[in-house]
């Protein structure tokens, strides 16, 4: 669970050599500051565009510094946590909004930035959509700095091979071509496991695409369950795919990179993953360059009589946090973070995927990428990653309980209860 989400921010390394971001530009902080700041791109054009953007803010800033911590998504995630516990949170970090957010904002741990979002009418340059994930009963705790949805990517090469025409649209066709895959010794899909938040992907898409928003906003608010009938059926769907044994050898050890690797190197010929997958698959390729022109994009079936519409996705952001003690040179940092010019190159250069600057994504020509534009357009309901939405003690459940069922060690109603339990416990009543 991610850019990132989840473990890098997509690109080429040649593409972040060539970044030239403008300098700053912007108030210079009255004392000198230090700014913590934590995030999760690990690999380049993202590493090396984040660390020049600190540059060139520093360097029209001399009297700020700006410290960096790159952290991989799960350790990252682990030591935020013991950090908050201990109310000694980074200025700066990684964030996906939602309940995580949420909770952290409700025990004064990170900084209300309402106000400064409001100033110049800098609140108004960002996608609303994105920027609501960041605020919670009238209060904004973050910025979003790219946004995106999970979707299908396949190998278009191996599909050839194996006589499928089209891309399945609905489960059932997706059954299907996981059969005429392994029918041509093609192993169907990627997934990497061990981290647990990618299969906690497919069973979510299935509970939207059974129950559709409804059924979530009612488990949600306590009116409802997660062991109602779309949470059950979800499980239930993703026990006939799994027990059809379609994924690669090891991936219940395997983490998210190790499935990328495999997939970008010709291996398996479908990954259910975010809009970062392009990137990182292209970043970890023995060539250098992933599948090229074979890799494509479609979107998650659709499930037969189903409450949840087609156009559904799931999806979010990767954004900007800041800690109740964060400088003010913390948020302005930020702010150039998110200045049109910036996020503009950024997306010249694959690092923001889809920027949230509104405007910035007119530089994006990525056709696969442009596919994930038109369908994060088409949708009327984006459902936040479950292990970020919901409170952190929760998002753990989902993807330990979920994961029981890759490894055939769950059913789906015991899947479903105990992430009914854990929200009981843990949502107000």
């Amino acid at each position: 669970m991610q850019t990132t989400r989840r473990n890098v921010i997509i690109g080429s390394t040649a593409a972040a050599a060539a970044i030239a971001l403008p300098r700053a530009g912007l108030v210079r902080a009255q004392d000198k500051q230090t700014v913590e700041w934590w995030h999760i791109s690990q690999n380049d054009p993202g590493k090396s565009a984040f660390q020049a953007a600190a540059d060139a803010y520093m360097a029209d800033h001399p009297d700020v510094k700006i410290n960096i911590t790159i952290l991989e998504n799960q350790a990252f995630k682990d030591k935020l946590t013991t950090v908050m516990q201990s109310g000694d949170a980074p200025d700066m970090f990684q964030s996906w909004g939602g309940g995580v957010l949420y909770q952290y904002a409700a025990a004064g741990l990170v900084r209300d930035i309402t106000a400064d979002l409001a100033t110049d009418g800098w609140g108004d340059t960002i996608n609303a959509a994105a920027l609501g994930l960041y605020a919670n009963e009238g209060k904004n705790y973050g910025t979003p700095w790219a946004m995106g949805i999970v979707g299908m990517w396949y190998n278009k090469a191996h599909f050839a091979t194996a006589g499928i025409e089209s891309v399945p649209t609905t489960w059932t066709e997706l059954l299907d071509t996981v059969d005429k895959l392994k029918a041509a010794d093609i192993v169907p899909i990627a997934v990497g496991e061990g981290d647990k938040w990618p299969g906690h992907f497919w069973w979510v898409y299935l509970a939207i695409r059974n129950g559709g928003k409804a059924a979530f906003d009612a488990a949600y608010n306590r009116t409802g369950s997660f062991a109602d009938e779309p949470f059950v059926k979800a499980g239930t769907m993703l026990k006939e795919l799994v027990d059809k044994e379609p994924f690669q050898d090891g991936f219940l050890s395997a983490i998210y990179n190790d499935a990328d690797t495999a997939m970008a190197n010709g291996g398996p010929a479908m990954t259910l993953m975010g809009q970062w997958a392009p990137g990182n698959q292209k970043a970890l390729a023995e060539n250098g360059e992933g599948l090229g022109e074979d890799l494509g994009f479609f979107a998650f079936p659709m499930v037969d009589g189903g409450a949840g519409a087609p156009e559904d996705v799931l999806g979010g952001c990767d954004g900007f946090a800041f800690g109740a003690n964060a400088p003010d040179a913390a948020v302005d940092f930020a702010r150039y973070l998110l200045s049109k010019d910036v996020e503009t190159q950024w997306a010249k250069d694959n690092v923001a995927v889809l920027p949230t600057v509104n405007g910035a994504e007119e530089a994006i020509t990525d056709p696969n990428l442009i596919a994930v534009g038109e369908a994060l357009k088409a949708s009327q309901y984006m459902q936040l990653y479950y292990d970020q939405f919901l409170p952190p003690a929760v998002g753990a459940v989902v993807n330990d309980a979920v994961q029981g069922i890759f490894a055939g060690t769950s059913t789906p109603e015991e899947v479903a209860q105990m992430i009914e339990d854990s929200a009981a416990a843990e949502l107000a009543s």
